[in-house]
């Protein structure tokens, strides 16, 4: 396993080697998604650092990239840490962030961070905006996308607002927060208005607001995203893909996913038109979900500033969109999109098995039966992440066993 940077020596050996090669691309965040960035990039001979607060996860023990421990991946602390790592460098390098509050800092302090790294990414009110599920609400239904009817939770909201609904409603946090994600769910489902304000009488002294949003009738398998690249002045690259499975089921993120050919001109014209008129560039991507009672495509929300959890399910299937997003910002001709024999689903096999135990369907082989499947973890080329993934299980009853003596 690579040691991580807690010192200047690997760093300078990264410096050295970076000046005859090409810049460097800074990637904050090595959880799952940030590995399959590391991973995307290593396929172009992209040099990578990766910036985190803790490298002794099981995703750290890849063997690409060099790292350098920071204090924090949100706030002032991580613009600090951001300007002292692009210091290092004499060539200014390519950042992607893979964590929800990085790209908070980062757009708050874009002008700042612009001037030691290259990345594309709009004005801080777009991204404000587009980080709020209550603004994006807003705009969306400004600008007449299909999109699910909602209101906002507030500690002054009275039970008469929710009879304008038609439920079953979701609901789910304004934006993400530290405090509720460690108590609550990402997402709850509620069958009634009485059931949405006993929820509320629980979740309003964590959360103080929230939003409702009424339903789309559907499984996880109608669940679809586009995922995107998008230069200031070239067409964006994309790629659409659909959920399989999620973990928690019906209201959660990404367990296993596959290429959706089927939808990508329709949901590729959605979210350019989206993302055109509100002035969005950068990395991102839209969330949709296909309402089985019209078979109409409504967006669930986007993600803005940084890469995907399941990224990686479009450089599996030959549209490598961290790398593409890495030439354009160094101005080397798109590299990104090759020709692949076999679809490839993308699984993460843990989310996967929670989620089946709690009932959910995995549609993988009725959806695409000559797909092959991925695991997020394993490569064989970079097997030690799945390998201590494995692993963890023994090793925390060994600790158990030696804390019990």
């Amino acid at each position: 396993m690579h040691e991580p940077m807690g010192t200047d020596r690997p760093a300078e050996t990264a410096i050295k080697k970076s000046r005859s090669r090409l810049p460097v691309a800074v990637v904050v965040g090595l959880d799952l998604n940030g590995l399959g960035v590391v991973r995307s990039l290593a396929r172009g001979r992209v040099p990578t650092l990766v910036l985190d607060t803790d490298f002794l996860k099981p995703t750290a023990a890849t063997r690409f990239g060099r790292r350098l421990k920071v204090p924090a991946l949100s706030g002032t602390t991580f613009i600090d840490a951001l300007h002292e790592a692009a210091a290092r460098f004499t060539e200014k390098p390519v950042l992607f962030l893979t964590q929800e509050g990085s790209v908070e800092a980062v757009a708050a302090a874009r002008d700042s961070v612009l001037a030691s790294y290259r990345f594309t990414m709009p004005t801080h009110d777009v991204m404000r905006s587009l980080m709020n599920k209550g603004g994006f609400q807003r705009l969306a239904e400004e600008l007449h996308s299909a999109i699910p009817r909602s209101i906002r939770l507030t500690k002054d909201v009275t039970p008469e607002t929710f009879s304008s609904l038609r439920f079953p409603c979701v609901v789910k946090p304004l934006k993400k927060e530290d405090s509720y994600s460690v108590k609550f769910k990402k997402a709850y489902k509620v069958e009634s208005a009485d059931e949405l304000e006993r929820l509320w009488h629980v979740l309003q002294g964590t959360a103080s607001e929230m939003i409702v949003q009424e339903w789309i009738e559907g499984s996880d398998s109608d669940v679809y995203f586009c995922l995107q690249y998008r230069p200031q002045s070239a067409p964006p690259v994309s790629f659409v893909g659909r959920k399989i499975c999620q973990w928690p089921p019906l209201v959660g993120g990404t367990a296993s996913c596959a290429p959706a050919p089927e939808a990508h001109d329709e949901l590729v014209s959605l979210t350019n038109t989206f993302f055109d008129r509100v002035g969005f560039v950068g990395l991102g991507s839209m969330e949709y979900k296909r309402d089985v009672r019209d078979g109409r495509f409504y967006m669930v929300e986007p993600t803005v500033g940084r890469t995907d959890y399941q990224e990686e399910i479009a450089t599996l299937n030959g549209v490598n969109i961290p790398y593409a997003a890495y030439c354009a910002e160094i101005g080397r001709p798109n590299e990104s999109i090759v020709s692949i024999q076999r679809p490839r689903m993308w699984r993460d096999m843990a989310s996967c098995r929670k989620a089946r135990a709690a009932g959910a369907v995995d549609r993988a082989f009725e959806i695409s039966p000559d797909a092959e499947i991925v695991d997020a973890m394993y490569r064989a080329n970079d097997p030690m992440p799945f390998l201590l993934m494995k692993l963890e299980p023994l090793e925390r009853r060994v600790r158990r066993w030696f804390g019990g003596r």
